[in-house]
Formats: structure tokens, C-alpha cells, sequence
């Protein structure tokens, strides 16, 4: 199956798409307010387990700040890298996978961060691990996450705990985000798991249906 590939820096791709992916991207891209202006942002938002975590959203094109690669394939659709990830995705494909829960997005990097004591899955301080599972979860949004999700109009908050599940609402910049739902699985879930070890399940229920680009209804128990 046919890759749509963009201009390499030193001969090595930037970032590649697959087919099913691209097909992906340009449908939730259609939901979303004037898509021929976005493009897809794709950056390394922290580490875990010895691996890179991302964060992908729609930008608006001309909003990519100077040192951004900015490519646009014949397709129709624009990638931005941001200027700090670069160097560490570089090589990496993005492709459309297929599993019992259906389908997702999955970054394939080759690259790897140096190894160290400890890799947040997003960047900011460590949380502080005191009190119950809730105060521990809202500490992991308020230091983590919503710093990490903040930079495009992102924010996430704890709804309520039930055993080993959390259920969060999804505002701003991720509310009715086609995709919203890679934000939750590549940064927010790892961040969760890694500081809450308790959690085991992160649910979303944001009622993103109610905004103005809805995608999917809100999740279920």
C-alpha cells in the first residue's frame, strides 16, 4: 500500500502518512471550520516507557511559527512538525490501525529518548503523589496535562472516579477536535496511568456532539 510521502531534510522523511491514515485526517478535517486553512500538527509531547508520546491537532497553516517544518502533500493536506520535535520524529510514519476497539492513529518512530530515571509522559513537574486517587488525578491534570494541551486552546478535567476508571470532559481547543481522541490515547491515558497507577481505564465524556464539529458520541461505560 502506497505511502504519501513529503521532501526529506538529509535524505530521511520528516513524516510519512499511510493511505488509510491520510484518509483518516482529510475526513475529521472536513468536520472541522474552514479545513482547507488547517493543516495537522504533529509534536512529541513528553516520554514514557522509554518512548516518545504525541500530541496531533489541527492548526490553522499560517499560525506555524518560523523553524516549523511545513509541508504540503498532493493530497491537499499541509503537515506542521513543530521546530522542537523535528529532529525526534523524524522517520516516523503515522498509520491507521485496526484493533478490537476499533480503529486508531499510531506513531511508528524510530527514534528513542536517551534513557532516564524517570520519563513523564508529558512535559511539567512531577505531581505530587499525596492524598486520594481524585486529588492525585487533578494533580496530574493541573501539572501535566493541561500545560501540555493548553498550547492549542486545550484543557481536561476530572469528572469523577469510579474503581479503577476516570472520567474526564475534554474543553476548549479538544472539545469537538476530530482529534481529540488521539490526544486522549497518546498523552493524557500515559500521563494518567503513569502517576495514578490505580487508574486503569480513562474514559472520555465530553459531549463532543454538542459543539460545532462534532465526530463521535460520548463515551459509555
Amino acid at each position: 500500500m502506497s505511502d504519501s510521502a513529503n521532501s526529506d531534510i538529509d535524505g530521511v522523511p520528516v513524516l510519512r502518512l499511510t493511505a488509510p491514515a491520510l484518509a483518516e485526517i482529510l475526513q475529521l478535517r472536513q468536520s472541522e471550520a474552514a479545513p482547507d486553512t488547517l493543516g495537522l500538527c504533529v509534536e512529541i509531547s513528553g516520554t514514557h516507557d522509554e518512548a516518545y508520546t504525541y500530541d496531533m491537532y489541527f492548526q490553522v497553516i499560517s499560525d506555524s511559527a518560523p523553524g516549523d517544518w511545513v509541508e504540503r502533500l498532493d493530497e491537499g493536506l499541509t503537515l506542521i512538525v513543530p521546530a522542537q520535535s523535528l529532529d525526534r520524529l523524524r522517520g516516523a510514519v503515522l498509520d491507521l490501525s485496526q484493533d478490537e476497539d476499533g480503529a486508531g492513529m499510531v506513531i511508528r518512530n524510530p527514534n528513542r529518548p536517551p534513557p532516564s530515571p524517570r520519563s513523564p509522559a508529558m512535559t511539567g513537574p512531577p505531581p505530587d503523589l499525596s492524598g486520594d486517587v481524585a486529588q492525585r488525578l487533578i494533580q496530574v491534570l493541573e501539572e501535566q496535562i493541561n500545560p501540555a494541551i493548553a498550547a492549542h486552546g486545550g484543557r481536561a478535567d476530572l469528572v469523577a472516579v469510579e474503581e479503577d476508571t476516570a472520567y474526564l470532559r475534554l474543553s476548549g481547543g479538544c472539545a469537538g477536535c476530530g482529534l481529540a481522541a488521539v490526544t486522549l490515547s497518546q498523552g493524557i491515558e500515559v500521563a494518567i496511568r503513569d502517576g495514578v497507577p490505580e487508574i486503569v481505564n480513562v474514559v472520555d465524556v465530553t459531549d463532543h456532539a454538542s459543539g460545532s464539529n462534532p465526530y463521535y458520541e460520548a463515551a459509555k461505560k
